[in-house]
C-alpha cells in the first residue's frame, strides 16, 4: 500500500525513489514485520493467556516438558499477522506472485488454527486427526500448484524444472508439476511442523532459512544474474524478495518472545504457515530441488520420524531415542539450549551450501 502512494510521489521528490528497488524494500520489509512482531507481542501474549490457549505436552514427550505446559500458544497469528502486514506496506500489489504467497500462507495458517484450536479450546489432545490435517494440507496445495498451472499457461509462469548442476536441462513438467507442487508444499509444510518442539527452535531455522531464499528470489528476478549464474530468470519474480524478507523480520522478532524458556510458542498455526511458505517461495523462483539442501533440519527431522516409525513397525525396534531427531539428543543428555543452537549452526550450514551451488551449475 506504502509502495503505491511513495513511488509515484517520488517525481516530486526525488529521494523517495528509493523504493523503486527491491533490495531497499525487502529490509524495510524485514525490519517493519520484526517492530510489528516487537510490539504486537506482549498484547497477543496477555491476550492468550487471558483465553487460557495453553500448550498441551504429550505424555510421551520427554519428562523435562511438563514444565512447559500452559505455556500460550497460537503466537503464529502473530508471525503471520507481521509478514503479511509488511507485505502489503512494502510490495507492489499489482504483483500476482505476491498474492499468490500470501494466500497460500494465509491458507495453511488457517488450517494450523484449526488444529490448535481444537488442541487448546476443546482441549483435544490431538486436534485435528493426521489423516484430516493432510487431506487439508493437500487441498490447499493443490489449489496453489493449479493456479500456478494455470499461469504457466498464459506465460506468465513456467512449469520447467531447474535442476542444480546441470545449467542447461530444464525439463519440461506439463501437468505433472501439479503432484510435483502439491508434494513440495506438504513436504515443506509438514517438516517445519514436525520441528517446532524446542523453545526457537524452528523460528531461528525458519529465519535461517528465509533468509536464503531472500537472496535467490532476488537473484531469480534479476535477469542479469540469473543468466550468470545459470538459473532459470521468472519475469516479475523479484518482488517475492519482499514476501521472504519480511519472514526474516517476523521471527526474528518471535524470537524475542520464543527464546528458551520460550514465552509463547507458534503452535501449528505459525509452523504450518511458515512451512507453506517456504515451500511456495521455492516453487515460485524455480528453486524446488534446491530446497531439500536449504532445508536440511527440517529434512533430518522429518527422516527421523519416517525412519523410526517404519522400523518399529517392520521390527519392533526404535533407531532413534525418540523422535523427531532433536528429542534423540535431548534424551542424549543434551540441553535443551544447546540443541537448539546446534540444530541452528547446522541449518546455517545448509544455507551456505546451497548458496555455494550457484556456482557449480
Amino acid at each position: 500500500m506504502l509502495y503505491e502512494f511513495l513511488v509515484p510521489l517520488s517525481e516530486v521528490w526525488f529521494p523517495l525513489n528509493v523504493f523503486r528497488y527491491i533490495t531497499f524494500r525487502a529490509a524495510i520489509s524485514a525490519s517493519s514485520a520484526l517492530l510489528l512482531t516487537l510490539l504486537l507481542g506482549p498484547w497477543m501474549i496477555s491476550r492468550l493467556r487471558r483465553l487460557q490457549i495453553g500448550e498441551q505436552i504429550r505424555s510421551e514427550g520427554p519428562a523435562s516438558h511438563a514444565v512447559k505446559a500452559g505455556t500460550p500458544t497460537m503466537g503464529g497469528l502473530l508471525i503471520v499477522s507481521s509478514v503479511l502486514g509488511a507485505t502489503l506496506l512494502w510490495a507492489d500489489l499489482s504483483n500476482r506472485f505476491v498474492w499468490v504467497a500470501m494466500a497460500a500462507t494465509a491458507a495453511f495458517a488457517d488450517l494450523g488454527f484449526t488444529d490448535d484450536y481444537l488442541k487448546s479450546v476443546h482441549r483435544r489432545r490431538r486436534g485435528m486427526s493426521a489423516r484430516s490435517k493432510l487431506i487439508g494440507q493437500i487441498a490447499v496445495a493443490t489449489a496453489v500448484a493449479v493456479t500456478l498451472w494455470n499461469l504457466a499457461q498464459s506465460g506468465a509462469f513456467t512449469t520447467h524444472l531447474a535442476v542444480p548442476f546441470f545449467k542447461g536441462f530444464s525439463p519440461e513438467l506439463g501437468l505433472a508439476y501439479i503432484p510435483f507442487a502439491v508434494l513440495v508444499l506438504v513436504a515443506a509444510s509438514n517438516t517445519v511442523n514436525l520441528t517446532d518442539g524446542l523453545d526457537g527452535l524452528a523460528t531461528g531455522c525458519v529465519m535461517i532459512v528465509a533468509i536464503t531464499y531472500t537472496a535467490l528470489a532476488y537473484l531469480a528476478g534479476h535477469a542479469l544474474i540469473a543468466e550468470y549464474l545459470g538459473i532459470l530468470f521468472v519475469h516479475e519474480i523479484a518482488e517475492v524478495t519482499i514476501f521472504a524478507a519480511a519472514i526474516v523480520g517476523a521471527c526474528l522478532g518471535f524470537l524475542w518472545y520464543n527464546s528458551y524458556p520460550a514465552s509463547v510458542f507458534m503452535g501449528d498455526t505459525g509452523s504450518l504457515a511458515l512451512g507453506g511458505a517456504i515451500g511456495m517461495i521455492a516453487l515460485l523462483i524455480k528453486q524446488e530441488l534446491v530446497l531439500p539442501l536449504v532445508d536440511g533440519v527440517f529434512v533430518l527431522e522429518g527422516l527421523s520420524v519416517i525412519i523410526q516409525v517404519g522400523s518399529f513397525r517392520a521390527t519392533g525396534k526404535r533407531v532413534f531415542r525418540m523422535a523427531p531427531l532433536h528429542h534423540h539428543f535431548e534424551l542424549g543428555g543434551w540441553s535443551e539450549p544447546k540443541v537448539i543452537v546446534r540444530f541452528w549452526i547446522l541449518a546455517m550450514l545448509f544455507s551456505l551450501l546451497s548458496l555455494a551451488t550457484l556456482k557449480l551449475r
